[in-house]
């Protein structure tokens, strides 16, 4: 007895998982290969709260009405993200220079030029490691691009729609005079004078950069030094009466796509474009065309998306552990977890390989007739013509 117990003491302590099973991670659905693990959707669900509990202007009953809602579609969100990203990689989409210029922008953002303390800054502000980060932000991406490329860039808005669309919503096109503007400032604050000098000097090559072509809107997420960089420069829409006085007469005498000389503001210079403008009145087809072309996309664009979704489901192999549910299942489709554990082997005897195996006759030693050929050929096969000469 004690011999019996002592082997069963080293058993134990020289194989501790006998001893005590930890579960490292819980796998809960497999996509073409990829998985989604329970850490994911917690990730994921964690996620979503904080975004609702930013969204102050909602009560904390309908935030938590919003939470329970999206909760239910967690799984199918983390299959949909996988379907689209792995489908990204397959026709060859490529967004890495995207993720490292946007780290980059982050990066100049913080002011923190120690690459390591950085990541450390990073991994704290978004609450995990940098490059479950990056590896998020290029996923979603991915996303973004295989929807426009897939889905969106199929959808075609037929120009007699729109001018129906116009005739019937004319009232809604009647316009104050507006503009619409973006803006870059370089800060001054704290400068010297020579330093003055050559943020103005820059201030002007910038402003010509965007005269001859270049994107305001990326020239301001790259350089400017203003709150608006974080949406590319942009202000957005400005009645008169709105504005100072010197910028009101400045923008509202100006043509569309209008790009100002570098102005003295305080603690800096600024640059500003007048991207879009409305005359006051009834709008012309032509200036809202674009504005009727979003309204009658937008609706469309949802219900496509599922529809293709549904295509990438019905081509994956999926399956889904007990007790997950995707609410976008295909119906008829077999997701059931499939245990590699209690996979049945199949057997086969001797005598089945032999009666698969086909019957040929090999002539090994048999001298054969000149212009004869040693091919093989099923006994049970009739002769050829060639066979009988």
């Amino acid at each position: 007895m004690r011999f019996s117990s002592l082997v069963m003491v080293s058993a134990a302590l020289a194989f501790p998982a006998l001893a005590e099973v930890k579960v490292i991670e819980s796998i809960v659905a497999k996509v073409n290969g990829d998985i989604i693990t329970l850490t994911d959707m917690e990730r994921h669900r964690e996620g979503m709260r904080r975004e609702l509990e930013a969204r102050k202007e909602m009560q904390a009953a309908e935030r938590q009405q919003v939470f329970e809602e999206r909760s239910k579609n967690i799984l199918r969100d983390q299959i949909d993200r996988l379907l689209l990203v792995q489908k990204a990689r397959e026709i060859g989409i490529n967004v890495d220079p995207d993720v490292n210029r946007r780290v980059a922008e982050i990066q100049v953002q913080s002011k923190i030029d120690d690459p390591d303390k950085f990541q450390q800054w990073l991994s704290e502000q978004v609450q995990q490691p940098f490059e479950d980060f990056k590896s998020q932000m290029r996923d979603e991406l991915l996303v973004q691009r295989v929807i426009r490329q897939e889905v969106g860039g199929r959808i075609n808005i037929p120009r007699p729609e729109i001018e129906k669309y116009y005739e019937e919503h004319k009232e809604e096109f009647i316009r104050k005079e507006q503009v619409f503007l973006r803006d870059i400032f370089l800060s001054t604050q704290g400068k010297t004078p020579d330093e003055a000098a050559e943020i103005e000097k820059k201030a002007n090559d910038l402003a010509a950069r965007a005269r001859k072509g270049e994107r305001f809107d990326q020239l301001a997420r790259e350089h400017s030094e203003a709150p608006s960089k974080e949406n590319d420069g942009e202000l957005g829409w400005w009645k008169r009466g709105e504005l100072k006085k010197e910028i009101e007469n400045l923008v509202f005498d100006a043509p569309r796509n209008f790009v100002s000389d570098p102005l003295r503001v305080e603690n800096g210079f600024e640059i500003i474009k007048v991207e879009e403008r409305h005359a006051e009145g009834q709008a012309a087809l032509e200036d809202v065309e674009q504005e009727i072309m979003e309204r009658l996309y937008m609706p469309r664009m949802e219900p496509r998306i599922r529809e293709y979704l549904v295509k990438l489901r019905e081509d994956a192999f999926l399956e889904l552990r007990e007790g997950w549910v995707d609410t976008s299942a295909v119906p008829g489709k077999d997701t059931s977890w499939k245990d590699p554990a209690q996979l049945q082997p199949e057997t086969t005897t001797k005598a089945e390989v032999a009666e698969r195996a086909p019957r040929r006759r090999v002539l090994w030693t048999v001298p054969l007739p000149k212009g004869r050929s040693a091919i093989e050929r099923d006994p049970d096969e009739p002769p050829t013509v060639q066979d009988e000469k």
